[in-house]
């Protein structure tokens, strides 16, 4: 504003302070230059000097000085170029696609969503790179933890993200997990409903298992329900389990199944890093061959589609660290049943 106008307040703005007033009339104002202006008298109402806690009232007739014009806004952030190694790896982890949904195969320590330092090397970072002429980038309904692998769905339209994240909301979804687990669990098919709670302290990402009378009783705590079956055993050594959650918490496969005293193969955050397993009460590594990596896979998700109603069943196979754990143990992903959950298997 390059010359001295005058302003009428209206009825409505009758009893402001005037400082208030005038930064609703110019957002570039500061607090010191409007402070500046009434103390030299550039700043007048009905003529007279004024200072920025002074009330207008309605009718009055309000100097105002050459103020600077307000600042351009800044250009739009433009996300950071994803490299093609990286579009080709999201590319490549496509199961299947439709018009409204895609599934993905995550691999193993790409996280869901991004974090300090990580630029847009995660799956949501790396949507734009699935777009597939759409004119909008795919986005995440559901996530899975860092090292987890599998499947992983993502809405190509708003309209599918909200129903895809209601049926997950309302557990009108079944998700099916493979794990590798220390020891063998007894009974060696049952339901775990430890509620869980953060840890706290230096492990606030660690969740804590709670007692289900415990969960009303402390802050923060909420109730979590994961079936498990055993799929084969190695002696007391190791097991191939199968884990459907009911509940979708933080963590929640790996802290029941430590609770049990059966920790996941790799998983150093519950199950502790030693190589050490003598059978029962052992670290969560097995030496020798098999991978240091987590062995948790989501294996298999069913669902109706969103759109067209049809009952959908999709299948991501083991990642290579898991596949080659299986081989060392001798143990086939065709003998496993589709859903050892059915009653009917």
């Amino acid at each position: 504003m390059s010359r001295v106008q005058t302003l009428t307040v209206a009825a409505e703005d009758g009893g402001q302070r005037l400082d208030r007033w005038l930064k609703r009339q110019f957002p570039q104002l500061t607090q010191g230059l409007v402070e500046r202006a009434c103390r030299k008298g550039d700043i007048r109402i009905d003529g007279a000097r004024v200072k920025a806690a002074t009330r207008v009232e309605p009718g009055q007739s309000v100097r105002i000085p050459p103020f600077p014009e307000a600042a351009p806004p800044p250009p739009a952030a433009t996300a950071p170029a994803i490299a093609p190694t990286d579009a080709d790896m999201i590319r490549a982890a496509v199961l299947w696609k439709d018009q409204h949904i895609i599934a993905l195969n995550k691999p193993p320590g790409l996280p869901s969503q991004g974090g300090s330092g990580q630029g847009n090397r995660h799956v949501d970072g790396l949507a734009e790179a699935l777009r597939f002429d759409y004119k909008e980038r795919p986005v995440l309904v559901h996530r899975l933890d860092k090292d987890t692998s599998g499947l992983m769905l993502l809405a190509r339209t708003p309209r599918v993200a909200r129903r895809l994240a209601e049926a997950f909301r309302h557990r009108e979804t079944r998700k099916l997990y493979w794990a590798l687990v220390a020891g063998v669990p007894s009974p060696r098919k049952g339901t775990i409903r430890y509620g869980l709670v953060k840890a706290g302290g230096p492990k606030a990402e660690k969740m804590r298992c709670l007692h289900p009378r415990e969960i009303a009783d402390t802050p923060g705590a909420r109730p979590a329900t994961t079936h498990y079956a055993v799929l084969a055993a190695l002696g007391q050594r190791t097991a191939w389990v199968a884990l459907a959650p009911v509940t979708g918490r933080t963590h929640q496969l790996r802290a029941h199944m430590a609770e049990l005293g059966h920790p996941i193969v790799g998983d150093g955050k519950y199950g502790g890093s030693g190589q050490d397993n003598p059978g029962d009460g052992w670290g969560a590594q097995l030496g020798g061959d098999i991978s240091r990596k987590l062995h948790l896979h989501a294996r298999s998700l069913w669902l109706r589609h969103p759109v067209t109603g049809a009952p959908l069943a999709l299948t991501a196979p083991l990642p290579a660290h898991m596949a080659r754990s299986w081989q060392t143990l001798g143990l086939s992903d065709q003998d496993a049943p589709e859903d050892p959950f059915d009653e009917a298997t």
